[in-house]
């Protein structure tokens, strides 16, 4: 059994994995004090929201949003199906083109006639159907094989929190900022989720059985104890809840309620019924009475969690954003201390943690949007930072940049 252990966010990959799988080695990590995490129970929270490919933005600068409004979207092509054609129809790929039954760029549903061939003086007949609902792409000329391409995949970007547009970039995406709650957890699995935030009726150094779990959880963000059994996880879940905040957990439950041994360099695409954040690490750990108190303020408020973690450069924490109901732009503009931005912003004080640059402070001058070919000869984003030794300015990839 794995000993409580409060791991340093800042461990690289290996030994953050090994402290999950390696459950028969005795530690003392426990003694060791863990990170500064934000536990923040007001504060500026900007988000930004962008789309992978351009499209188009839904919401105009001030616009007020809820969490699952829908502020840009974009298409992307659909699937492609080839029909070999000339095999089907026992012909010539030259010959396909004048067995077609429709025009290339008609709109055909699965199973409609797209060719077809006469034989045995017209008795026989050899007919070639769509394999799915689309538009004929194309018929190729050299090997009489048809495209289908499927319908367009529309992608929504929804705003995550409720708040404000603070910022619009046409095409791309938008910044939501709101005033609000931010609690930072140690290691998380699950994508982003909204649900109303309930406390469980249970001290901190309780241990979470299906006992604790209360029938009525559709749609909420449970918070206490810690340990929490895979029964109770279960258990919740299948109850409705889409999140579970809690203190520490067992390696060999995280395994059993993921379903496999997870790779914790990047979290956050699991598909769990329910996102799970822990705020204080792995083994029997209660949770932090300042989180405690910070969830209890917004206990019965819409929040927004987001287990994705990595571990890495450029490291990403779970996180939980209760917002308050009465939505306001702040007058002023956010100090360092008072802003909790999402990535890499100009003006940002960084670290680089590769060479040629390891461990110089720096700030971030430019975020060219393009991709650029580094040393490596592979294509990366980049930032253009000034170091504070010398003030040269030199272009660094953003995987190779923390903030400071």
């Amino acid at each position: 059994m794995l000993h409580a252990v409060n791991p340093l966010l800042e461990f690289d990959e290996m030994r953050l994995q090994c402290a999950l799988s390696t459950s028969h080695i005795k530690t003392r990590m426990s003694k060791l004090l863990a990170p500064t995490l934000r536990m923040l129970p007001s504060t500026l929270v900007r988000k930004r929201r962008e789309l992978p490919l351009r499209g188009r933005v839904l919401v105009t600068q001030g616009s007020v949003v809820t969490a699952d409004t829908v502020v840009a979207e974009a298409y992307r092509d659909g699937e492609l199906r080839i029909v070999r054609a000339a095999e089907e129809l026992g012909v010539g790929p030259e010959e396909v083109t004048r067995c077609l039954r429709v025009e290339i760029g008609a709109v055909v549903r699965q199973g409609e006639l797209i060719a077809e061939i006469y034989g045995l003086w017209g008795l026989l007949k050899t007919r070639v159907l769509s394999p799915i609902d689309g538009t004929i792409e194309f018929v190729s000329q050299a090997t009489g094989h048809i495209g289908v391409r499927g319908p367009q995949d529309r992608i929504s970007l929804r705003a995550y929190i409720d708040g404000v547009v603070a910022e619009v970039d046409e095409g791309r995406g938008v910044v939501v900022e709101a005033q609000a709650s931010f609690v930072q957890g140690i290691f998380g699995v699950g994508g982003e989720r909204v649900g109303v935030l309930r406390m469980l009726d249970i001290p901190l150094d309780c241990s979470v059985t299906t006992s604790c779990i209360p029938t009525d959880v559709s749609g909420r963000v449970l918070v206490g104890g810690h340990s929490p059994s895979l029964e109770a996880l279960r258990e919740a879940a299948s109850r409705g809840a889409v999140g579970f905040v809690t203190g520490s957990i067992d390696d060999a439950t995280l395994k059993e309620y993921v379903g496999y041994d997870i790779g914790v360099a990047i979290t956050g695409d699991e598909q769990v019924p329910m996102t799970l954040i822990i705020t204080e690490g792995f083994g029997v750990l209660p949770m932090n009475s300042r989180v405690d108190e910070i969830m209890r303020g917004v206990s019965g408020n819409r929040v927004s969690i987001n287990g994705a973690t990595q571990v890495r450069a450029g490291a990403v924490r779970p996180e939980i954003i209760g917002v308050p109901s009465s939505l306001q732009v702040s007058d002023r503009a956010p100090g360092p201390e008072q802003a909790v931005s999402e990535g890499l912003q100009i003006g940002s004080l960084v670290r680089v943690i590769r060479v040629p640059y390891f461990g110089q402070r720096a700030v971030i001058t430019a975020l060219p949007r393009e991709l650029e070919r580094i040393e490596t000869g592979a294509s990366a984003r980049v930032a253009k930072v000034k170091l504070e030794t010398d003030g040269k300015e030199v272009t660094v990839p953003r995987a190779n940049l923390e903030l400071a």
